[in-house]
């Protein structure tokens, strides 16, 4: 049922808090200081004119820290990104090197700004490639890579073979809201309000990094302007800065970056450099798919960008290989960040399909129905619920696929070419283990807590409706408790995995309420763990599925590439807010839109750092970039899952860049395999006298 967002009147309003907005009495402020040498050692910090300003309490650095524990780390494993101030060596430009404390943010700015540091630099290496002499193969987080077949044997055999590379850039979350962390002490307590996607398993992270029990960590992320990812994956520097301040000052001390800071510090999505081949048969059947991607890794931690998930399941073929490389260079530790690893992957997969469609001189949507696997491709297990031709059979009625030119370069308008293109993707679904209690109050309400996160997708909202059907009430009678370490385990909000994760907790929670309800004496608590429902479940292949129609116009005189149409069709399980799940997946069509024609992290190569950190130069998808766009869902239902949901965030930026891409070929006939889209790379040149 669509409901409109419980807080959405707060926040309207102005009434809800962020994490910089929370009061606090004799509140100290952090101000970061970042190296601006990209690769050295740090020679000397001159603290001495700072230390004499007015307000200043004192600077952090290398030489008076506290001291972390090196295994810390983040979902991947041990993090030196988190390991702040712990040496006089600087791995990355933009490295955190002091931390200035003081009364008031502008006493902190002044004195960071009287800080005299001199380094000792020493050669750097940021010029990632496929190539590169340091690359290795991945980690295998997700599993090993693939070899299903001989795919040489395949690609010889075969009618029509593509083999090309497709790049993308680094891409940051770009949230609405800088990180921003306030730490403080209450006895042998730390508590800390934090920008995170996950509480609890940030809390996690702060107790181990800083020699703590759990117990005596608490942390709160009450309303979150955004993540994208960038606020996941263990600590921001802002929350490790602030625990050490506080711990330093006794005092509860905000840190809260700039703009400029958020590009320089918190993780993005790698670069990545992916080479296709695919092998097909006159009649479309793929006989191969190889895939090799390589994407950047700091030095400091190891990080899988999965790009190869979809090669694995998306079509049929008789050999697929994938082949995952990891290129280590001096740059922050990357990090998940909008669809982590099928977004860049589907780019190229889906970028290579059309290109055998258009050798084979055969209607792209039909290429990707020839090809509809009947099991897992590379693993063989059966899959849960499999949409993938509802929503390309249903998204090409509603665009008017059918009545597409064939050729490219065939349709204008005045001086604009236009052509159309679509993707077909998918994304892993599922649960990961998580807590909730419910408690019957005397007074006929439901306390519900979890230690959920809201980072704006209308979690409240979604979790409230789920906990009313399970306890079979209306919603008016839910209270609902989220976003704060103290009430349990739970995932964070990344990987489309919160809500499914949550609503089960929920919903196994609610059951258990209800079978002791019964004559019980009021209030009255349960609990339930999903750890051992979800290691029940019987291996199978769990996705959701989209299929993304797209419309764009190109003026070959300036470059200029405008969508005019985007429709994506969505089975991603049992819908529980149709409002707020549409606007979870026109907002990851439009970061789509966005990746294709704009987004672009750029270094210098003189210098090896950001030259466009800030939202100035950091090109991101404005209201005129934005047609109107249509999201709308195929029935599906996830079986394995006590409400049958699945995923819905990220699933809508993953094929909509290729969508666009293929649109782009249709109108000008020529093919773009490097993003962003830019006009400098679209500008034809004019036609001779």
């Amino acid at each position: 049922m669509a409901r409109p967002r419980v807080e959405g009147m707060a926040k309207v309003t102005g009434a809800v808090r962020y994490a910089a907005d929370e009061p606090m009495s004799e509140l100290a402020h952090g101000w970061v200081v970042t190296s601006t040498v990209t690769r050295g050692r740090i020679r000397d910090i001159d603290t001495s004119a700072a230390l004499a300003m007015p307000g200043v309490l004192g600077v952090l650095d290398h030489s008076n820290a506290p001291r972390l524990n090196l295994d810390a780390g983040s979902f991947f494993g041990p993090d030196g990104g988190m390991h702040l101030l712990q040496n006089d060596e600087i791995p990355h430009s933009g490295r955190p090197i002091a931390l200035v404390v003081a009364e008031t943010a502008e006493q902190a700015r002044s004195a960071a700004m009287a800080l005299r540091v001199t380094y000792d630099e020493e050669p750097y290496d940021v010029d990632f490639s496929l190539e590169h002499p340091a690359a290795r193969p991945a980690t295998a987080f997700f599993g090993e890579d693939a070899t299903v077949g001989d795919v040489e044997r395949e690609v010889a055999a075969s009618t029509v073979a593509v083999d090309e590379r497709y790049v993308t850039p680094e891409a940051h979350g770009a949230a609405m809201e800088p990180h921003s962390a306030t730490a403080w002490w209450e006895g042998e307590r730390l508590q800390v309000v934090d920008s995170n996607q996950g509480p609890f398993l940030v809390a996690m992270t702060v107790a181990t990094l800083f020699h703590l029990e759990p117990k005596q960590v608490r942390v709160r992320s009450l309303h979150v302007g955004g993540g994208f990812g960038s606020k996941s994956g263990g600590c921001g520097p802002q929350l490790v800065l602030a625990v050490m301040a506080a711990t330093m000052f006794n005092r509860a001390v905000r840190v809260t970056l700039t703009r400029s800071q958020v590009f320089q510090t918190v993780s993005m999505r790698p670069a990545t450099d992916q080479r296709v081949r695919i092998g097909a048969d006159a009649d479309g059947r793929l006989r191969a798919i190889d895939h090799t991607a390589a994407f950047e890794v700091s030095k400091l931690a190891d990080y899988l960008e999965n790009c190869t998930e979809l090669s694995n399941t998306l079509y049929a073929a008789r050999a697929i290989r994938t082949r995952r490389t990891a290129v280590p260079v001096d740059i922050l530790p990357p990090y998940s960040v909008r669809g982590p690893g099928a977004t860049p992957g589907s780019f190229a997969l889906e970028s290579a399909m059309d290109e055998v469609a258009e050798r084979l001189r055969m209607d792209p949507l039909e290429l990707r129905l020839r090809n509809e696997p009947r099991v897992g491709p590379v693993s063989g297990l059966p899959f849960s619920r499999r949409n993938l031709v509802t929503c390309l059979r249903e998204g090409a009625r509603r665009f008017g696929w059918a009545t597409r030119d064939r050729e490219p370069r065939t349709r204008s308008e005045g001086h604009l070419l236009v052509g159309t293109g679509m993707a077909a993707t998918s994304f892993s679904a599922g649960a990961l283990p998580s807590t909730a209690s419910i408690t019957a109050e005397a007074d006929g309400g439901f306390t519900v807590a979890i230690g959920a996160s809201d980072i704006g997708t209308g979690a409240r909202t979604a979790l409230t409706a789920v906990a009313a059907e399970a306890l079979r009430i209306d919603p008016e009678r839910i209270r609902l408790l989220i976003a704060d370490s103290d009430l349990g385990p739970a995932w964070s909000a990344g990987g489309s995995r919160g809500t499914t994760s949550w609503s089960w907790a929920i919903t196994g929670a609610a059951a258990k309420l209800r079978s002791q309800l019964a004559g019980a004496t009021l209030p009255l608590t349960v609990s339930f763990d999903t750890t051992e429902s979800l290691g029940a479940l019987p291996p199978m292949e769990r996705h959701s599925y989209s299929a993304v129609f797209c419309e764009v116009t190109v003026d070959p005189a300036t470059g200029e590439v405008r969508v005019r149409r985007l429709l994506g069709m969505f089975a991603v399980g049992r819908v529980i807010n149709p409002l707020l799940a549409r606007s979870q997946l026109v907002g990851g069509m439009i970061m789509g839109l966005s990746m294709a024609l704009h987004e672009e992290g750029v270094r210098d190569p003189a210098t090896g750092r950001h030259v466009n950190g800030d939202f100035a130069g950091y090109h991101i998808a404005a209201h005129a970039d934005i047609p109107d766009i249509e999201a709308d869902f195929v029935p599906d239902y996830e079986p394995g899952d006590p409400s049958g949901i699945k995923g819905v965030g990220e699933i809508g930026t993953v094929g909509t860049a290729a969508a666009i891409a293929n649109a782009v070929w249709h109108a000008t006939g020529r093919r773009h395999r490097t993003l962003p889209i830019r006009p400098d790379r679209v500008l034809e040149e004019p036609p001779p006298r």
